[in-house]
C-alpha cells in the first residue's frame, strides 16, 4: 500500500490533445450549448407568458426544457473553458457535483418524459376523462415527483460513488466525470453501495420504459382505428416525436452508461456521450414545439407584443 498515489483531482480527457483542435471543440460547443440554452428559454417563456399554452402537455414540456437547462449546463460550459483554457483538471468535489447534478436531471428527464406518454395515452385513448384525470394537482404531483425521484436516485449514487477511495490513475476518459471511469479507478474492495444504487437506477428506468412501451401500444391501437387519414396523421406527429426523443435519450444514455468496462475510451463513445448530453437538450424544443402550431401563434403573440412595446416608447420618448 506504500506505493500506492491516492487521488486528489481528475484530469478529464477531451477530443484531442492538439491546442488548436481543442479550442475548435470549445467554440463548437459553444454554439451548441447557446442554441440548446435559447430554445429552451424561447419554450419556457410561451409556456409561462401565454394563457392558451396552460395544458397539461405544456406544462410537462416546460418542465422538460428546465431539466434541459440544468443538464446541458452542468458538463458543457465546464468543458467549454476547459478547451479554451487548455486546462482538463476537475476537483474530487467539483467531479461529485457533476455526478451529482447529472445524474438528478437525467432521471428527471426519464420521468418527466414517461409522465407525457401518460398525458398522450389519456389524451388519445380517454379523451372525454382527459381534464379529469389530468387535472392540475394531478401534473403538479407528477411533476414533482419526477424532481424529487431524480434528485433522489442522484444523491444516492453519489454518494455511493465517492464514498470509495479512489488511488492509482487519475484520468477519466471522457470530457465529463462518468461513473464507469471512476469505478474503474476505485480502490475499494466492495462496491456494495453502488451496486444497489445501480440496482435500484435499473428498476426505476426498465419501470419507465415499460410505462412507455405500454402507453404507446394503447395509443397506436387506438390511432389505427381513427376512419380518417388525416385523423390518424395528427395523432402521429402529436406522439412520435416523443417517442424518438425518448427512444434516442434512452438508447445513448445506455451506451454511456451500461457498455462493458474499457480502460480507454474511443472518439465513438465521446460522440455517443455529445449526443446522450448536449442533442436531446437542443432538440427537444425544435421538436416538440417550435413545429407546433400553438407554439408559433404563442411566439408571433409574443413578438407582436414586444414590439408594440417598443414602438409604443420610442413614440414618447
Amino acid at each position: 500500500m506504500s506505493n500506492v498515489t491516492v487521488v486528489t483531482k481528475f484530469i478529464l480527457v477531451g477530443f484531442s490533445d492538439v491546442q488548436e483542435i481543442q479550442t475548435l471543440c470549445g467554440v463548437l460547443f459553444l454554439v451548441m450549448y447557446l442554441a440548446a440554452l435559447m430554445n429552451n428559454i424561447i419554450i419556457i417563456t410561451l409556456i409561462t407568458l401565454d394563457l392558451q399554452l396552460q395544458t397539461p402537455m405544456y406544462f410537462f414540456l416546460k418542465n422538460l426544457s428546465l431539466l434541459d437547462v440544468f443538464l446541458v449546463s452542468v458538463p458543457i460550459p465546464n468543458f467549454i473553458v476547459n478547451s479554451l483554457t487548455h486546462n482538463s483538471s476537475i476537483s474530487i468535489l467539483g467531479c461529485a457535483l457533476q455526478i451529482l447534478l447529472m445524474t438528478s436531471f437525467s432521471a428527471g428527464d426519464v420521468f418527466v418524459l414517461t409522465a407525457m406518454s401518460y398525458d398522450r395515452y389519456v389524451a388519445i385513448c380517454c379523451p372525454l376523462r382527459y381534464e379529469a384525470i389530468m387535472s392540475d394537482g394531478a401534473c403538479v404531483l407528477m411533476a414533482g415527483f419526477s424532481w424529487a425521484t431524480g434528485i433522489f436516485f442522484g444523491a444516492i449514487y453519489t454518494a455511493g460513488t465517492f464514498s470509495m477511495p479512489f488511488c492509482g490513475s487519475n484520468v477519466i476518459p471522457q470530457f465529463f466525470c462518468d461513473i464507469p471511469s471512476l469505478l474503474r479507478i476505485s480502490c475499494s474492495d466492495t462496491l456494495v453501495v453502488i451496486y444497489i444504487s445501480f440496482g435500484i437506477g435499473m428498476c426505476l428506468g426498465m419501470s419507465c420504459i415499460i410505462c412507455v412501451v405500454i402507453s404507446y401500444f394503447y395509443i397506436f391501437s387506438t390511432v389505427l382505428k381513427i376512419p380518417t387519414t388525416k385523423g390518424q396523421s395528427k395523432a402521429f406527429v402529436t406522439c412520435l416525436p416523443h417517442f424518438i426523443v425518448f427512444t434516442l435519450f434512452g438508447v445513448t444514455a445506455c451506451f454511456v452508461y451500461m457498455k462493458p468496462s474499457s480502460n480507454s475510451t474511443t472518439i465513438i463513445d465521446r460522440l455517443f456521450a455529445v449526443i446522450y448530453i448536449v442533442l436531446p437538450p437542443a432538440l427537444n424544443p425544435v421538436i416538440y414545439s417550435l413545429r407546433n402550431a400553438d407554439v408559433k401563434w404563442a411566439l408571433k403573440r409574443l413578438l407582436h407584443n414586444i414590439c408594440s412595446r417598443l414602438s409604443f416608447h420610442v413614440k414618447h420618448f
